[in-house]
C-alpha cells in the first residue's frame, strides 16, 4: 500500500526483509441410569426427542404415560473421550503452554476478539475464513492481527535492525500499534495478519486491495488487484528460501479465495536483489519499474492465467 500523502514511503520486507509500505469409545452400559442426563440429538430438542428404547420392554404403554428414566438410551461416554473434551488425556495434567497443540490453538482461535473483523467483514473476501494452506515448509495460516495478542511480538520484529531499515516502525510499541490500528479501523481494504507456520507465529503480512490503494496511481491497476507485504520476523527464517515458498503459497491462496482477483501484485525496491529473487521464485514476473514516493519500485505480478506456468 501507499500512503495518501506523497512524502511517505512504500516498502516490502521479505527474506531478508526488503521494503515496507508506510500507511499510517467404549460401548454404552446396558440398563437405565436415572441419575445420568439423557442425551439429545441436537440443539433445542426436548426430552421427547431422545432416540432408542430399552430393548426387551414388555407390555403396552398407555397413551400420555411418561416414566422418568425409562424408554431412554443410556449413554455413558468413555473416560478417554471425556478427558479429551476437557483438554487432557487420562492421567495427564493437560497440555503445557509450550506444546505445539497449545501454540496452534492459541494463534488460530479468536475468542472475544474486538480488534479483528467478522469472517466476511472486509473487502478481501474474508481473510479470517481462508483457512490454512500446505507449503513445502509445513501448514501455513494467515491469522488477522489482534492487538492484545500480537502487538508485543510484531513490535519486537519491527525493532530488529534489518526490518527497521525498511519498515521504519521501530521504537515503542505504540508506533506499531498506530500503524496496525489504522488498518483495523478502516473499511477492510487492508488486513494485517500474523503468518503461522506449523503453529508457530513467524511472519507479519499485509494483504490489501491494490486497486483501492494510492499505489493504483502509479501503475495500470485492474479491479480487485490484491497487494501484499511480508516481513519474516525471526532471523533463522531468513535467507534460506522460505520467503519465496510463502510468497507463492499466499499469492495462490489469494487467487483461490478471491475469484474476482486476476492478479497479485507487489512493489519491492528495485535495488533489493534478494527480494526480487524471492518474488521470481514465487512465480511473480517483473512487469515494470515504478517511480514511487521515496523509491523506485519493481512492479511484480503473479497472474491467474500464468499460475500453473510460472
Amino acid at each position: 500500500m501507499l500512503p495518501a500523502e506523497p512524502t511517505a514511503e512504500t516498502h516490502i520486507a521479505v527474506s531478508p526483509p526488503t521494503v515496507r509500505h508506510r500507511d499510517r469409545g467404549g460401548p454404552a452400559e446396558p440398563g437405565p441410569r436415572p441419575a445420568t442426563p439423557r442425551p439429545h440429538v441436537g440443539p433445542g430438542e426436548g426430552p421427547g426427542d431422545d432416540v432408542g428404547a430399552v430393548a426387551g420392554e414388555e407390555g403396552p404403554r398407555e397413551p400420555g404415560a411418561e416414566k422418568q428414566g425409562e424408554d431412554t438410551l443410556d449413554l455413558r461416554l468413555p473416560e478417554e473421550l471425556l478427558a479429551s473434551v476437557e483438554g487432557e488425556a487420562p492421567g495427564s495434567v493437560g497440555p503445557k503452554p509450550d506444546d505445539t497443540w497449545w501454540t496452534a490453538h492459541h494463534w488460530l482461535s479468536s475468542p472475544d476478539d474486538s480488534c479483528s473483523r467478522p469472517v466476511f467483514d472486509d473487502l478481501l473476501d474474508g481473510i479470517a475464513g481462508w483457512g490454512p494452506v500446505r507449503t513445502p515448509a509445513g501448514a501455513f495460516h494467515l491469522v488477522p492481527v489482534r492487538l492484545e495478542r500480537d502487538l508485543r511480538l510484531i513490535s519486537r520484529w519491527m525493532n530488529d535492525p534489518a526490518a527497521a531499515a525498511f519498515w521504519e516502525l521501530s521504537g515503542p510499541q505504540d508506533v506499531v500499534e498506530d500503524h496496525i490500528r489504522a488498518q483495523l479501523a478502516g473499511d477492510g481494504r487492508s488486513v494485517p495478519c500474523v503468518g503461522v507456520l506449523d503453529g508457530r507465529p513467524m511472519s507479519y503480512w499485509e494483504i490489501y486491495r491494490a486497486d483501492l490503494d494510492p499505489l493504483a496511481r502509479y501503475y495500470p491497476a485492474r479491479p480487485h488487484d490484491t497487494g501484499l507485504h511480508l516481513l519474516l520476523g525471526e532471523i533463522p527464517d531468513r535467507g534460506r528460501g522460505l520467503g519465496g515458498s510463502l510468497l507463492r503459497a499466499v499469492a495462490d491462496l489469494v487467487l483461490a479465495r478471491r475469484p474476482s482477483c486476476a492478479r497479485v501484485v507487489a512493489e519491492p525496491d528495485i535495488r533489493n536483489t534478494p527480494s526480487l529473487a524471492a518474488f521470481l521464485t514465487a512465480g511473480f514476473r517483473f512487469s515494470a519499474e515504478v517511480a514511487l514516493p521515496g523509491k523506485t519500485g519493481a512492479l511484480m505480478v503473479r497472474d491467474r492465467s500464468l499460475q500453473h506456468v510460472l
